[in-house]
């Protein structure tokens, strides 16, 4: 029987979820009151204006309640706006305030300092071949009817 550290999708996620705590306590460390969530989140809306919340969802990787949950909570600490769309009242406009532009641009140094740690002794030719690999397993994944 394989053990899971053998398993290539269970170091995938291992690492997924290495880097995320180590980036939160980065993030918190350096006095951010932000989520790693919450900057992803507003990085969606800054570069896809007009962005719906199921599209956030589906950018990010969080179902609908828990983009939901944040968007309030990014409205509450005033980093986006939200107002009613006026062609359909089913949806909203999400706007990243002055506040938020600027967490994101505060946050942005810490997060590209946390990508060289996590990547160190990593090299170009590493990098390059893994994510290749994990395109073609998103690929694999997303196109097949079985």
């Amino acid at each position: 029987m394989e053990k899971l550290d053998s398993i290539i999708f269970y170091n995938i996620d291992k690492a997924i979820r290495a880097y995320r705590n180590y980036a939160q306590r980065q993030l918190k460390a350096n006095g951010f009151t932000i989520t790693i969530d919450q900057w992803l989140i507003i990085k969606a809306i800054l570069e896809n204006p007009g962005i719906t919340q199921n599209e956030i969802g589906d950018l990010v990787f969080k179902d609908n309640a828990s983009v939901t949950r944040i968007i309030e909570l990014l409205v509450k600490s005033e980093y986006i706006t939200r107002t009613p769309n006026p062609d359909d009242r089913r949806k909203t406009n999400l706007e990243v305030t002055k506040s938020g532009k600027e967490i994101i641009q505060k946050v942005q140094n810490l997060v590209e300092d946390n990508r060289k740690i996590a990547l160190e002794d990593v090299s170009a030719e590493e990098l390059e071949i893994m994510n290749s690999a994990l395109l073609k397993i998103s690929k694999n994944c997303l196109n097949t009817k079985k």
